[in-house]
């Protein structure tokens, strides 16, 4: 198989679960559905993003590069999002939230057959 034709289906396969969990992300903070695809944005935009690629990384197992690649970024913007969401994580409310929207999303991911619950969390 042509190496560009192969590295696109790559780029596909990881497309899928971030779009999913860009919905997901959009809807649990009553944002326009897209919202995560402008520029910079406000700061509520900006952390919708940052959630949606940490989500993306810990609920998918996509590498940062990976990541990054779906929501056009760098990895180190990825890394830094994905930083920031974790030290959010030590708000007890904040916590509850984020774990509650990773098991909805392995669970609909399971559910569309984009993986088994094993190979959605690697």
């Amino acid at each position: 198989m042509n190496k560009l034709i192969a590295k696109r289906l790559e780029t596909v396969r990881w497309a899928a679960p971030a779009r999913l969990v860009e919905v997901a992300v959009c809807g649990a903070m009553r944002l326009p559905a897209g919202a995560l695809r402008t520029g910079r944005g406000p700061r509520r935009v900006a952390f919708a993003r940052q959630l949606a690629m940490y989500l993306t990384h810990v609920v998918f197992g996509l590498t940062l590069t990976e990541v990054g690649v779906c929501f056009e970024r760098d990895r180190t913007t990825v890394r830094h999002a994905c930083a920031l969401v974790e030290d959010r994580r030590d708000q007890q409310a904040f916590d509850l939230s984020i774990s509650a929207l990773e098991a909805g999303l392995a669970h609909l991911a399971f559910g569309l057959q984009l993986g088994s619950y094993a190979e959605v969390v690697r």
